[in-house]
């Protein structure tokens, strides 16, 4: 193709985050500097939640640091080098969350948006509003304005929020299921379905595919226009011979029935061709004997290294992913 390509990422999490990254770099790679212009990421919010008087949006906050290269990336979560003097006084007032760290830099993110919320804009304008602060390279998308937080359905039938049931318990609670109160309700958010039939490629990035990844494509509408884009759909597994890159997602995968595998998750989007989502899906070398078995449900299966454990590493899976959709040649 000709120009500069429109790329669109469903992303949330670690791993959305570290791809992101990835593929801002392989368009930079390819000479694009305007990178704003060529890559929009739609970014789930289901794990979103209200706490002490302030409204999180952990997906959103990390992707949103990891492209102003301001995260903490040991930690995977929250600002490099922040403090945690308000989050210890909030513990002192018996106060939100004591094993849910909040770091002062990242409160005056919460406190920002929230003020945003309460004058009336829509999360969609606050992330565009916070998005002018740091040159990120990206135009960000929350999935939708619509407040639908995580509940996790224990076997019991107890329901925590998901951060409870994910940052506390670290996911020893076996769950029953999943829901987004209020989904069946929501709509995509602004531009959304207009930048999916604009594109040139979609990627799905190595997210937790039930929690971050399930969200996004649970909100009426967003299935639909993944599957009606002229845009090949390319997506990448978060499961590496066998296991979970980071993360409980195989917790959350046995909860809905599906094993812990690349053909597996793949089947779980299933392919375009039968009503499903996926043109292609990357896989890992060290799932190579799996490639014809995505083959075979319809998939285009592409073996590449996945491990996104430094820049260059991330950008050459980029680059992967962009090849995948852009390539002329789409049987590579």
């Amino acid at each position: 193709m000709t120009g500069t390509p429109r790329i669109v990422v469903l992303a949330g999490g670690v791993g959305g985050s570290r791809f992101v990254l990835g593929v801002r770099g392989a368009l930079r790679g390819r000479g694009i500097d305007d990178t704003t212009s060529a890559l929009t990421v739609v970014v789930n919010t289901g794990d979103d939640l209200w706490l002490s008087g302030v409204r999180l949006q952990p997906d959103v906050d990390s992707i949103t640091y990891a492209l102003a290269g301001v995260n903490d990336a040991e930690r995977g979560w929250g600002r490099q080098g922040d403090s945690e003097r308000v989050n210890h006084e909030l513990q002192e007032w018996g106060a939100g969350w004591p094993w849910f760290t909040l770091g002062d830099l990242d409160l005056g993110t919460h406190l920002a948006r929230t003020g945003w919320l309460r004058d009336g804009l829509t999360p969609t304008q606050v992330l565009e509003r916070m998005s002018h602060r740091w040159d990120l390279g990206a135009r960000l998308l929350p999935m939708t304005d619509a407040e639908v937080d995580t509940i996790v359905v224990l076997e019991d039938g107890s329901r925590l929020h998901f951060q409870e049931w994910w940052t506390r318990h670290r996911a020893t609670l076996a769950p029953a299921r999943f829901e987004n109160p209020g989904i069946d309700a929501a709509a995509p958010a602004p531009g959304l379905t207009e930048a999916l039939a604009a594109a040139d490629v979609v990627l799905l990035a190595p997210s937790n595919p039930v929690v971050s990844i399930g969200p996004i494509l649970d909100v009426p509408g967003i299935r639909q226009a993944l599957r009606d884009t002229a845009a090949p759909v390319v997506g990448v597994s978060p499961v590496i011979g066998g296991k979970v890159v980071r993360g409980m997602a195989d917790v959350c995968l046995t909860a809905i029935g599906v094993e812990t595998s690349a053909a597996a998750v793949a089947g779980l989007y299933g392919a375009r061709a039968d009503g499903g989502l996926l043109d292609a899906w990357l896989i890992a070398e060290e799932d190579e004997a799996a490639a014809d078995e995505v083959a075979g449900l319809g998939i285009r299966s592409l073996v590449r290294p996945l491990w996104m454990t430094d820049d260059a590493r991330r950008t050459a899976l980029g680059e992967a992913a962009l090849t995948a959709g852009l390539a002329d040649d789409r049987a590579l």
